[in-house]
């Protein structure tokens, strides 16, 4: 029986997953997903951290790897690359009957590295390799030093999900990156077709921030009118925002330059609209899902959107013929004296802050078994 996320996958856009934990993947709750129409997972330090800290499934390898010596950074490793093997072989027939196009589990590198280029690209060469799936994903965050890494890592054969990306400028640059990259594997004879690459857009945290700072303009002001101007904006940043990224992306990958490699195998990078559920209660929760639907793009929502798409969602083209509406939305907010690109460079330096909290959050919880099951071999 066809579900609406196998229909949004006919329409042309990909429903990913937005983590992944032993425990679905063990008890079979991963694979009634892919059952289900969903194509593709992402994996989530944040969720992984809770399964640690607050479950009992991978106590028994921690214990093993502890007994063998290993540090919690070397304990970490083990258990991501051993989940992330078991989704990539949950997703291979995905993989192989969209002939590459999905079934892709991303990893991402330590997110400490993300304004080091040359160890981003040794982690994410050491991970690939250790995982050693043609349907990983390496993660890396859309910073200035992670472009490079991304450029070396394509052209090296591994494909990569690019992070973290808010603003049109970072997306152009993920992109270029995207495009001298394969370029670079072309002109090294490798099989282009076995390159892919997503570009993940960042959505419903920028209306957050833009809704925060028209909330306090409301506050300053008596002016009914102005009032209901900013009232107006609410919630209109983030779609607007992904549409003319969109648009940019039409732009790019219909290019002559683009022509070029795609007759020798190249792919298209694909759009992916991520950050999805809603944060806002006074919005659908599907606002981030209607609003995004798109061909040739793929969106990775948590379970709970998932959730509400199948039960009320609807396929319906999203982009606008003209992207006139969208370009005057940002003309509104800009004109109230909200930059946009400097709340998309807050995000993003707030994005690899918390990414970095997550991951220290999670080598804590690894760190705290470690030491219960040290004491228990001392004792």
């Amino acid at each position: 029986m066809k579900t609406l996320l196998h229909q949004l996958y006919d329409f042309g856009q990909s429903p990913w997953l937005d983590y992944i934990s032993r425990l679905i993947i063990n008890k079979g709750h991963l694979q009634r997903m892919i059952n289900q129409g969903v194509v593709g997972v992402t994996s989530n330090p944040t969720i992984f951290e809770k399964a640690i800290h607050t479950g009992h499934d991978y106590d028994s390898d921690i214990q093993k790897f502890v007994q063998m010596g290993e540090s919690k950074e070397e304990i970490y490793e083990k258990l991501a690359v051993q989940d992330v093997r078991d989704a990539c072989d949950l997703f291979l027939p995905v993989y192989n009957q969209s002939n590459s196009k999905d079934g892709y589990v991303s990893l991402e590198v330590n997110p400490h590295l993300a304004y080091d280029t040359e160890k981003t690209i040794q982690e994410a060469e050491e991970l690939f390799q250790a995982v050693n799936h043609p349907n990983l994903m390496i993660k890396v965050p859309a910073t200035e030093k992670g472009f490079p890494a991304i450029e070396a890592l394509l052209s090296h054969g591994i494909n990569v999900n690019i992070t973290l990306i808010f603003s049109l400028e970072q997306y152009i640059k993920s992109a270029s990156s995207y495009l001298k990259g394969i370029e670079k594997a072309m002109d090294s004879g490798k099989d282009l077709h076995n390159i892919s690459s997503v570009a993940s857009i960042f959505v419903s945290r920028l209306d957050s921030a833009v809704d925060l700072l028209l909330e306090k303009m409301m506050s300053q002001t008596e002016s009914t009118m102005q009032k209901s101007e900013f009232k107006s904006l609410f919630g209109k940043a983030a779609i607007a925002n992904s549409h003319l990224i969109y648009q940019k992306y039409a732009e790019l990958f219909s290019s002559d330059r683009f022509k070029k490699l795609s007759s020798k195998g190249a792919n298209l990078q694909r759009v992916l609209w991520a950050s999805t559920s809603t944060k806002n209660p006074d919005y659908s929760d599907v606002k981030y899902v209607h609003g995004l639907i798109a061909k040739n793009t793929v969106n990775t929502m948590p379970e709970d959107t998932i959730e509400a798409f199948l039960d009320h969602g609807k396929v319906e083209d999203a982009i606008p013929n003209d992207f006139s509406q969208d370009q005057a939305i940002f003309s509104q907010i800009t004109d109230h004296g909200i930059v946009i690109d400097k709340i998309c460079q807050q995000l993003l330096q707030e994005g690899v802050e918390k990414f970095i909290q997550s991951f220290e959050s999670l080598l804590d919880s690894i760190e705290q078994k470690q030491k219960l099951f040290q004491a228990e071999q001392s004792s």
